[in-house]
């Protein structure tokens, strides 16, 4: 036995060893590791040329130190090295080709396939390889997508790297966690941090969205990042579909009790690493809560959500300002002035002015109007129904903070998560654009609206 136990402790030192004489190839001495700061794209090529691991681990170590060591016009020009001078390698490509026209077989069809492969994609698998190296990628990649919009170049850079978090970051690789009151505190610390749906005040009101019996918290980790969410969902176990968060956050509520309740809401969902924007974790995360639930609350029999709608005054706004707004009647144009009265919510006879108005308008932002590429314009309506949601309620005045009434006057929608529907819901999403919706929210669609689309929005 104390042969065994010895064993972790006998790995490590030699790991450690190897890894010292990996540095020492660099004339390195350990803690050493910073190089000169115009050198990384030549210490990525020095990186893709070795064979030893340890070598090739000290490589990475050294490389992802300088990185962060370099000043921000350095690691830019870094970034900028790997779309241009880590590519494809052009002579192998036409090498490639010839292969394939002498011979067409298994093998010249593979080689061309490796030769097309950009060499970055290499490094980054190596540069992988270094502990912590996953994480430290997620965050080499948030900062290129702040680089992204003035340096279109990056673009192949930025392609690669969601080519290869796909990969490493798909649904086999996750697991999914409870997330309670018991949860170690450096991960609680995160959840407040990351939420960015309904913010999270203080201690107290984060016991309150996860201590109670009526309250459940689920988020996706990966092995690599043992502390780090990378996505997580509040859910709220209620009697009826709920219409205004308020409710659902208020520190006074009496909680029920978990085999009471029939409906579940998911009411906040929030991805915590910029570093793996357009890697989809959502739509596994809500279809594997909802198993958990059913399996743990045979009682449950209603999956919704309670969303914001964040594009929805950026568009209104633009709405209003356009002479022939396909959802806008003078009618409309006129109601809606009240949106321009400070402290419209607060003046009951001004509230139900504008409801008359808001809501056929709101409902004609769901189903008719598209973005440049035929979706509808809300992202999170786009989430959801691409998940094989419906559309079930528009919320007037469901969410009365400042954010609310700033992105959306207030408005909230709810998404129905039927389990026998959902496959359906999504083929007519994602091969014809069918907004799934209720009667209810089609019956408040202005009736001459009723048939036609809306030319697309910007």
């Amino acid at each position: 036995m104390a042969g065994l136990e010895a064993a972790p402790a006998f790995l490590s030192d030699l790991i450690d060893t190897l890894t010292e004489r990996g540095r020492s190839l660099l004339g390195q001495k350990a803690g050493r590791e910073i190089v000169a700061k115009d050198a990384l794209p030549t210490l990525g090529e020095f990186l893709l040329s070795r064979r030893g691991e340890a070598s090739g681990v000290a490589l990475a170590q050294t490389l992802f130190a300088s990185y962060v060591a370099a000043e921000p016009a350095e690691r830019l020009a870094f970034l900028q090295a790997l779309a241009d001078r880590f590519g494809p390698d052009r002579q192998r490509i036409e090498l490639a080709i010839e292969a394939f026209r002498q011979d067409q077989g298994t093998d010249a069809v593979e080689g061309l396939h490796a030769a097309a492969e950009p060499r970055r994609q290499e490094l980054i698998r190596r540069l992988n390889l270094a502990p912590g190296g996953t994480s430290a990628l997620v965050r080499m990649r948030e900062e290129l997508l702040e680089y992204l919009p003035k340096h279109p170049e990056l673009k192949p850079v930025d392609a690669d790297f969601t080519h290869l978090f796909s990969s490493w970051f798909n649904r086999g690789f996750l697991v999914l966690r409870p997330i309670d009151w018991t949860t170690p505190a450096n991960i609680l610390e995160k959840i407040i941090r990351y939420e960015a749906v309904h913010a999270i005040q203080n201690w107290d009101d984060l016991r309150n969205r996860l201590q109670p019996e009526d309250r459940r918290c689920y988020g996706f980790f990966h092995p690599q990042l043992v502390d780090e969410p990378l996505i997580f969902v509040e859910v709220a176990l209620t009697k009826e579909i709920p219409g205004a968060i308020g409710q659902l956050l208020d520190l006074s509520r009496t909680p029920i009790a978990a085999t009471e309740a029939t409906t579940a809401v998911f009411y906040s969902i929030s991805n915590t690493q910029k570093g793996l924007g357009g890697v989809s974790f959502g739509n596994f995360l809500i279809k594997q809560v909802v198993e958990n639930l059913k399996r743990e609350l045979p009682n449950l029999k209603t999956f919704v959500t309670l969303s914001p709608v964040p594009g929805f005054a950026r568009w209104l706004e633009r709405e209003r300002k356009t002479e022939e707004s396909d959802c806008l009647d003078v009618a409309a144009r006129e109601a809606l002035m009240v949106l321009d009265q400070q402290a419209w919510n607060n003046d009951p006879e001004r509230v139900e002015k504008l409801r008359a108005a808001l809501l056929p308008v709101a409902a004609c932002y769901f189903l008719k109007a598209k973005d440049s590429k035929g979706r509808p314009v809300d992202p999170v309506a786009r989430f959801h129904l691409g998940n094989g949601a419906r559309l079930e309620r528009l919320n007037f005045l469901g969410d009365v903070s400042s954010k609310g009434l700033k992105q959306a006057h207030g408005l909230m929608v709810n998404y129905l998560y039927a389990p026998d529907e959902i496959e359906k819901n999504h083929e007519a999403f994602a091969e014809k654009g069918t907004v799934a919706a209720s009667s209810m929210v089609r019956k408040a669609l202005r009736a001459d609206l009723s048939s036609h689309d809306l030319v697309p929005t910007p």
